[in-house]
């Protein structure tokens, strides 16, 4: 009995060693299936770049088609910086899909880094890549080759026009729609003074218009009235007294009988008391709601005319005096509108021209308009034909603005020269000057520009700043060009003004030939003549 139990109990151990061990191999072997699944990658292009070059950094995922993947976002690649992440690239591959993600890295200062290991998920699992060591160059400029150039001092920068080009359009719609309206109406007005009737005739059109106006048929009696008194007021205003229409009617009576008394109308008694009569009835209807009968209203209109046209047979004509008076009056006048009308149209086209230099300052700027328009002598040298000429001897041929004149009163020449050509002056925006030593002299080229700089700082010349390169001119002859800036004062009264220099020296020891440049450094037009001249040189240097 105790055997069989230690042989049952022996290979019942057996046997469930067996099944963990069956059990323990197929989740090896599913484990390893998953991870074969799914694989991250992580690679870069290159590990050694130079300040501000890229790294480009790839991140490569194999899953099932069913597998949710995230990749990095952000700056998780620090100390370097994510320029730019692109877009995922997705290939299938059998039954799973390969998804590609490349990152844009940079680093701005030199030195050794680690682009840290990355975080991928799938699904719930992380998985981390490898990381990368980089190493970030200086750029390495040679100093020995470089150009240098002088520092140029602090520039004030104006503010920015800040009124949009749409307003100044805007304004000067308005300004002209403005002039436009005020001729119009001005001539409205000249036109509808030219066609107005003199006073007598239009009291005569304004009776006629009230025959034919039907309104005592229509038993409109206030209205009639209105209009006759009206017609005859609007007569006194313009031929007899000029405050007729706003003066009442016993007031209208006493000046015209106070005319009459001064013997400056010959009017008849009973034609002032029948307009007197008249104008009171009118008062009464149009006041007092009096309704006369339409025979009495008839006869009204009749005595209204014959009270005008008696009115203006009893006005003096007037005296050659007179007549002389208001000729001239008349002329004063004229000449006033005429001088008004000269007036208004400069004023229209200064508004015009102020509207477009407005709108040419906003959108092209100040200095594009001054160049332009109010103009710039050293564009207008720049743009102007040149001269090219040869001077001296070794000649020198160069093309300049103008001809330059030889120099005669000068003996030691800016170089001790034995030939000397100058354009302009010092105090000018630009200053040329050639200099040429026949051969056979001896010849020291360091002194020959001290002389130089001597003969500037005599002239006020100060704060002078030296720089030196070799030149070739375009048919191949070399020498050497030494410039720089410098800060100019003719006196102490005088500004001081910032210029630039550049001294052209050729042909050391079988010749020598020096061209002089200075001109003034905001001077931007001035710049470009120098060059054009530097490039225009041409000569023969027999030492080569």
């Amino acid at each position: 009995m105790r055997k069989n139990f230690r042989q049952n109990g022996i290979f019942g151990t057996l046997r469930n060693s067996f099944s963990w061990f069956c059990l323990c191999m197929f989740f090896l072997l599913l484990s390893t299936f998953n991870l074969h699944a799914q694989e991250v990658s992580a690679s870069v292009d290159t590990t050694t770049i130079k300040i501000g070059e890229q790294i480009t950094y790839e991140l490569s995922v194999e899953a099932a088609r069913e597998d949710l993947v995230v990749f990095p976002e952000g700056q998780t690649f620090s100390p370097l910086e994510m320029i730019e992440a692109y877009a995922i690239d997705t290939n299938e591959i059998s039954d799973r899909y390969r998804l590609t993600r490349e990152y844009a890295l940079t680093q701005f200062d030199s030195g050794s880094y680690t682009i840290p290991r990355q975080l991928v998920l799938i699904n719930d699992r992380e998985f981390r890549t490898d990381s990368f060591s980089v190493v970030v160059n200086d750029v390495v400029v040679d100093t020995t080759k470089q150009k240098m150039f002088p520092i140029k001092p602090a520039v004030e920068v104006p503010p920015a026009f800040g009124i949009p080009s749409w307003l100044w359009w805007l304004l000067g719609i308005i300004i002209l729609g403005v002039v436009i309206y005020l001729l119009y109406r001005s001539r409205k007005k000249r036109k509808e003074a030219a066609k107005q009737l003199p006073p007598y005739e239009r009291a005569l059109f304004e009776l006629k218009q009230l025959d034919d106006s039907h309104l005592l048929e229509q038993r409109e009696i206030k209205e009639y009235y209105s209009q006759l008194s009206a017609a005859v007021r609007r007569y006194l205003d313009g031929d007899i007294y000029d405050h007729a229409l706003e003066s009442t009617t016993n007031e209208l009576i006493a000046y015209l009988e106070a005319e009459r008394d001064r013997g400056r109308l010959k009017l008849e008694n009973t034609t002032i008391g029948r307009l007197k009569e008249i104008l009171e009835r009118a008062d009464l209807a149009k006041f007092a709601n009096s309704r006369p009968d339409v025979l009495t209203a008839k006869e009204d209109r009749s005595s209204v005319e014959n009270v005008i046209k008696d009115t203006k047979a009893s006005i003096p004509q007037p005296t050659e005096e007179e007549l002389l008076r208001d000729r001239e009056y008349r002329e004063r006048l004229e000449r006033k509108k005429k001088v008004k009308k000269i007036i208004l149209g400069i004023v229209a086209v200064v508004i015009l021209i102020s509207a477009g230099a407005a709108y040419l300052i906003s959108t092209r700027g100040f200095e594009y308009f001054t160049d332009t328009y109010i103009g710039n002598s050293s564009k207008e040298m720049l743009e102007n034909e040149w001269i090219s000429s040869e001077y001296g001897t070794p000649s020198v041929t160069i093309a300049t603005p103008d001809v330059l004149v030889r120099n005669i009163s000068d003996t030691s020449g800016m170089a001790a020269g034995k030939e000397t050509f100058n354009y302009g002056s010092l105090e000018s925006n630009l200053f040329v000057s050639i200099n040429t030593r026949p051969a056979g002299e001896d010849f020291n080229l360091e002194s020959a520009v001290e002389e130089v700089y001597t003969y500037l700082e005599k002239r006020g010349a100060k704060n002078i700043i030296t720089k030196q390169e070799e030149i070739t001119t375009l048919n191949g002859a070399e020498g050497l060009k030494i410039f720089g800036t410098m800060t100019f004062q003719k006196n102490e009264k005088s500004q001081p003004v910032s210029k630039e220099y550049s001294i052209l020296n050729f042909g050391m020891g079988e010749g020598y030939q020096q061209v002089v440049m200075i001109y003034n450094e905001a001077d931007k037009y001035a710049d470009e003549i120098a060059q054009r001249i530097t490039t225009s040189v041409e000569l023969i240097n027999k030492a080569n």
